[in-house]
């Protein structure tokens, strides 16, 4: 429908200077080319050959130049239907907007859509969005200096814009500026569903109540002309409801009979009622509104690690162990989401997780992504968008996020998908130390106040979890180990002392690195056998792909490329010296890791209750934890991670004295028989054998094998159940590892495949 064009300008040349239509841009002289929305001006540039592709080498570097740029993106309209308005999904992030040449509103908010209602006229009109350098309009507020955050991170305090686009340890700082989402004109309804809430709020034995609250835009006067219908049908089931309005809000109670009810995987279905609400006024149908409605429970115990400590997740009143990954940005350049999410859901499909974690440095994801995730049966973690950061305290910041956070909770509260709204990532932690200020987590009005009221009043049926990992009351003034917890740490030996003594129940966050395939590097780096140059510093090309803005390793993210290094040191000994090998030596150490991380916790089910691992795939060509890049080629991490979230998965656990435990881990709710080896995978020997009946929803050990004394050994375990064969493996005494040695059982068993 529109055809955009933007012109730009540097803040010195137009910060005073009012442009209030494209005529005006371009007889002020500003460059002017055609633009692409959902779009952003960098890649504009970039499409008219202003700028090389900010992905390639060092050329990230370049985006640094052009934060200080106003953009002005207009386009002209035909309307027949003057009662019409403009709807914004998404602008990013401060704007003024004019149609016709008058000023409209301003915004403020990259996480928030608006609707405008202009006076247009028939026939063509224009619209013109002012977006202003996030970076300068952030300089407008100063921080108190108990407000801090990451070196690159401090514009993110100041205006409502993702986190990461100022720069992160996964993400360049590439300060993104466009219409990041749809923009359309629409026609006003005088009598319309505004907005419905289905609230799932008890379920008996022969059913379940549904909350509906639906309000509604009115025309006429007598509100009790209007009636509501509910209809909703679930394979052979259905339920109806009827009733008349007496105000324009309203709640319809209805019992369900006997329902099939939403469930994660792998244990159940994930069962939806096709919903749709009627709005009639004297019998004349006005509008309608259709949702997925997943009739269930979900609730989360979480109580401090010491003395009787719990962080687990039960649906429809049964526990659920939680394999699951963090969701990052798919793209440095949100307009660009969409076209990635397909695969990306794929792979979260493929690879059997029963949880995402969508983390509060990206931005909110789309309405598709949660409808995926509704049908599929994977339950969702939601963050608000903050992280890293003591963010202020202030009238002003609290506005912001208390709109933000009504807005997105009402775009997203019918999901039967999201189980959790969480305030933050990792903001109690940062205000318990973070660059020498110590502040109590629990003196945050926007993560005890705001969000908890928010999410109270428009969606009563979550709970609400402050922050991510939550310091609470007790756990600041004793000092108490967090039941939730980000496993970082030293990142040194994977199976370190850091790691296998961690006393979480739930690790919300841990990885492990690994290089992208050779094939990858050699698409976004000019010289990638090069990782270090003659004075053994990192190359500024590794350096900017570990996204490092300032090139020399005492940078804050100048140490990645170095970590990734020595974590291969660490697991074999030594690191090759040609690319191709030492590509494959730090897959595996990533994959060994990543696989311990998983296991381990389910060894330890229900005194550990779930793992989401960092990450699933990156958002821009880079060295990092993500188990599948950019390009989509995935690393040996993936299969070793699909492998260990097997429903029902056989693994060793670390010796104990001079044994080693072969356990049985079953996520379904009912039991299962396997029948199972473990073979030496070199010689072909037998080692165990048997057949075991796993319990639902639990771990057990079904068997032990001598440690022995003669150094490493490459067990092979296999199991049938359903008369289908799986896989997996360990090796005994990892650390130091001979990498060819590895190689070949890898090719000799067909592990990772």
């Amino acid at each position: 429908m529109f055809k955009w064009r933007v012109s730009f300008c540097e803040n010195e040349k137009c910060r005073d200077i009012t442009v209030r239509s494209g005529k005006d841009a371009e007889r002020l002289g500003y460059p002017t080319i055609d633009a692409r929305v959902p779009g952003d001006l960098l890649l504009d540039m970039t499409g008219a050959g202003l700028l090389p592709d900010l992905f390639y080498s060092c050329n990230t570097l370049e985006a640094l130049k052009y934060e200080n740029l106003h953009a002005f993106y207009f386009t002209e309209f035909d309307v027949s239907d003057t009662a019409s308005y403009i709807r914004f999904d998404g602008v990013d992030t401060v704007a003024d907007i004019y149609v016709n040449g008058e000023f409209i509103c301003s915004h403020d908010n990259m996480f928030t859509g608006f609707d405008i209602y202009p006076s247009l006229k028939k026939g063509r009109n224009e619209l013109l969005v002012h977006i202003k350098p996030a970076v300068i309009e952030a300089r407008k507020t100063e921080l108190p200096p108990a407000r801090t955050a990451i070196r690159y991170n401090f514009p993110s305090l100041a205006v409502r814009k993702a986190a990461h686009t100022f720069g992160w340890d996964i993400m360049p700082r590439i300060v993104s500026s466009g219409i990041w989402k749809p923009v359309a004109v629409l026609p006003i309804k005088k009598n319309r569903i505004k907005s419905v809430y289905a609230a799932t709020t008890d379920l008996t034995d022969g059913g379940a109540f549904v909350n509906f609250h639906i309000s509604v835009e009115a025309e006429y006067d007598n509100i009790t002309d209007y009636t509501v219908k509910i209809h909703g049908v679930c394979r052979d089931r259905e339920f109806s409801a009827e009733d008349k309005l007496w105000h324009t809000d309203s709640l319809l109670r209805v019992f369900v009979n006997d329902p099939y009810l939403w469930s994660p995987r792998p244990a159940g279905e994930p069962n939806l009622y096709g919903t749709v609400i009627e709005l009639y006024h004297k019998g004349a149908l006005c509008d309608t509104y259709k949702l997925d409605l997943g009739i269930r429970t979900v609730r989360l115990e979480a109580r401090e690690t010491e003395p009787d400590g719990e962080f687990c997740f039960y649906v429809n009143g049964r526990k659920v162990f939680i394999m699951g990954t963090n969701w990052v940005p798919l793209d440095a350049f949100h307009c660009r989401d969409e076209e990635r999410l397909g695969k990306a859901l794929g792979l979260l499909d493929d690879i059997g997780c029963n949880m995402v974690r969508c983390w509060g440095g990206n931005v909110y994801a789309s309405d598709s992504f949660y409808d995926f995730c509704d049908r599929k049966g994977i339950l969702v973690w939601q963050d608000f968008a903050m992280g890293c950061g003591c963010y202020p305290n202030d009238e002003k910041a609290a506005k912001a996020l208390e709109e933000e956070a009504v807005y997105q909770i009402k775009r997203l509260r019918n999901h039967a998908s999201l189980a959790l709204w969480a305030g933050d990532n990792e903001c109690d932690m940062a205000a318990d130390g973070w660059n020498g200020v110590r502040l109590d987590p629990n003196d945050n009005i926007l993560t005890r106040q705001i969000l908890p009221r928010a999410v109270a009043d428009w969606d009563y049926q979550r709970q609400y979890l402050p922050s991510s990992p939550y310091i609470s009351e007790i756990s600041y003034r004793q000092k108490l180990p967090l039941p939730e917890d980000h496993l970082w740490g030293p990142r040194d030996y994977f199976k370190g002392e850091y790691y296998k003594n961690a006393t979480c129940h739930f690790a919300s966050e841990t990885g492990y690195h690994g290089f992208p395939a050779v094939e990858s590097l050699r698409e976004f780096l000019k010289e990638p056998e090069k990782l270090f140059d003659e004075n053994g510093k990192t190359t500024g090309e590794y350096l900017v792909h570990a996204a490092s803005p300032e090139l020399y390793d005492s940078a804050p993210f100048g140490y990645r490329i170095r970590l990734a290094y020595k974590q291969v040191i660490e697991l074999f000994g030594y690191a090759a010296d040609g690319i191709d090998e030492f590509v494959k030596q730090s897959q595996i150490s990533q994959a060994e890791a990543k696989k311990y991380f998983i296991e381990r916790f389910r060894i330890g089910k229900w005194r550990r209750t779930g793992v989401i691992w960092w990450n699933l795939i990156d958002g821009w060509p880079q060295v990092s934890d993500a188990v599948v890049d950019y390009y989509y080629r995935k690393k040996l991490a993936y299969n070793y991670i699909k492998t260990s979230q097997e429903p029902v998965c056989l693994m060793f656990d670390e010796p104990d004295g001079d044994s080693f435990s072969l356990y049985a881990s079953n996520e379904y709710y009912d039991d299962v028989t396997v029948d199972y080896t473990v073979k030496d995978a070199e010689s072909g020997e037998m080692l165990l054998s048997g057949t075991a009946r796993i319990p639902a929803a639990s771990t057990v050990m079904i068997n032990s094998l001598k440690a022995g004394t003669d150094g490493q050994r490459f067990l092979l375990i296999e199991w049938v159940k359903d008369g289908v064969k799986y896989k997996n493996h360990y090796v005994t005494n990892i650390k130091g590892v001979d990498f060819r040695r590895y190689e070949k059982f890898m090719s000799l068993c067909g592990v990772g495949e």
